[in-house]
């Protein structure tokens, strides 16, 4: 990784950190964060679904997709509730439907661990273990989305990011250890910005989308 393609990506960066607008709604999006983080179990368990509905699908769709079935992901049987995803558009209403009935086994548990355990990493790792349909990425999603700032969500919206400015090559797979040197890299560059990965992620999303989204 040569420092003058490190650079070009910092410089980039810093030009949108300059926008207030831009700020602003970052700003506010961590904030909202935050506030999920004592959250009930229902609203716990919807933000996971969310973000095992997103994987490899359209976050804007998955968000209206949550908001069209509301606590009913906690109600449905999963043939209902495959056929209310594929009633809604969703790429793999099936595999879903069998994810997200699957994590109800794990909400108890879940919030338990989220009152208890203040360590990110630790908590991931027992996601990715537990949680049928959830890797690095959701794990790492859902996090972000109740507050936690350490961990990097790298779809292929970053990947491509990162590859068009010659920081990385685009993996074949992502393993944990390609995972997590990535997030290394990311882990960088926050640094060097003086900004959580939260915040960075919505920022390369940005740059990358037009969008900011959660």
């Amino acid at each position: 990784m040569g420092s003058g393609r490190l650079q070009g990506l910092l410089r980039d960066l810093r030009k949108v950190l300059m926008e207030d607008g831009v700020r602003r709604i970052v700003e506010a999006r961590i904030k909202g964060f935050e506030s999920l983080r004592n959250s009930s179990r229902v609203d716990l368990f919807r933000e996971i679904c969310f973000c095992i509905l997103a994987a490899n699908f359209s976050a804007e769709r998955a968000l209206r997709i949550i908001d069209e079935i509301g606590d009913d992901l906690l109600k449905l049987s999963e043939e209902e509730l495959a056929e209310t995803l594929r009633r809604l558009g969703h790429r793999f209403p099936s595999s879903r439907a069998r994810y997200i009935v699957d994590a109800r086994k794990s909400l108890d548990k879940l919030v338990e661990i989220l009152k208890t355990v203040d360590d990110e990493f630790m908590i991931r790792e027992w996601l990715v273990r537990n949680v049928k349909g959830v890797g690095y990425k959701e794990a790492s999603h859902f996090l972000r989305n109740i507050g936690f700032k350490n961990l990097s969500i790298i779809d292929f919206h970053i990947i491509d990011l990162l590859a068009r400015y010659g920081l990385i090559r685009r993996p074949r797979s992502l393993t944990r250890r390609r995972y997590l040197e990535i997030e290394g890299l990311l882990r960088r560059i926050s640094e060097e910005l003086g900004i959580s990965l939260a915040e960075l992620d919505l920022y390369l999303w940005y740059m990358e989308t037009g969008k900011i989204l959660k």
